[in-house]
């Protein structure tokens, strides 16, 4: 299975919904279309919709905790799996500023 990118763009919000497995190859797309998107963001918040993960090797977790450190990124997550990538991001960032 792939990774599918969808990215909506609302008047306050660009959300980068998720949908397959992060690994391999599609850990260097999720890489590229995040900052893709960082730049033009101005004033917007960026939203992570993990809803439709099925699975993330630790490089796409990592991406994941690039992505909050950059943007400061609000994840939606509704499993424990993915609920777990999400809060792990926050974690390492959180890690990361206390040292």
């Amino acid at each position: 299975m792939t990774l599918r990118i969808t990215v909506s763009e609302e008047s306050d919000a660009t959300t980068l919904r998720l949908d397959g497995r992060v690994v391999g190859p599609w850990v260097n797309e999720l890489d590229r279309a995040w900052r893709s998107l960082a730049g033009g963001l101005g004033s917007k918040k960026l939203v992570v919709d993990l809803c439709g993960i099925s699975h993330m090797g630790l490089n796409g977790r990592q991406v994941l905790a690039d992505i909050h450190k950059g943007t400061g990124a609000d994840f939606l997550a509704d499993t424990p799996m993915t609920k777990y990538f999400a809060a792990e991001a926050r974690r390492k960032n959180k890690t990361e500023e206390e040292t």
